[in-house]
């Protein structure tokens, strides 16, 4: 008698497999009435990583007349939030293309993984085109990827 193996669940991610990391204190005003934090929080927290990464004023990366718009979220929760705490963030760079950049994220309490993202991010000029990037904005996007090469 043949067995079928269990299928390889896929290890959740950790912190440290993020170059970029910051964090978010919570808020009692983020709570919904069950006593968690609520699922569009989860979205803002997020957005506090992106932020971090594409308008950083150390490493910039938009061009003069150029900025940066969400072509495609997805958000898997995987647990609650509980207020009252903090939320790791971490970000990094799975794709780089001519003008669009997919970026990986996870939000972690304690140590676990709440909830991961992937979002794609074009650069656009002032009429709302794609732009591509810039040399200097490519070198800054690839040193966040995720498996670490330029």
């Amino acid at each position: 008698m043949t067995s079928n193996p269990e299928p390889v669940q896929p290890q959740p991610p950790t912190l440290d497999r993020f170059p970029l990391q910051t964090h978010e204190k919570l808020r009692y005003a983020d709570t919904d009435r069950q006593g968690h934090v609520n699922n569009a929080v989860f979205a803002t927290m997020l957005e506090t990583g992106r932020v971090e990464l594409l308008y950083n004023p150390e490493r910039p990366l938009a061009e003069p007349g150029c900025s940066f718009v969400i072509a495609r979220l997805v958000l898997d929760f995987q647990a609650e939030i509980k207020w009252p705490g903090r939320v790791d963030i971490g970000t990094r760079i799975a794709a780089v293309g001519r003008s669009s950049t997919t970026l990986e994220q996870a939000l972690f309490q304690d140590g676990s993984c709440v909830a991961t993202a992937t979002t794609v991010i074009v650069n656009v000029n002032a009429a709302g085109r794609g732009q591509p990037f810039s040399d200097a904005a490519l070198d800054v996007l690839r040193s966040y990827r995720a498996d670490g090469s330029n």
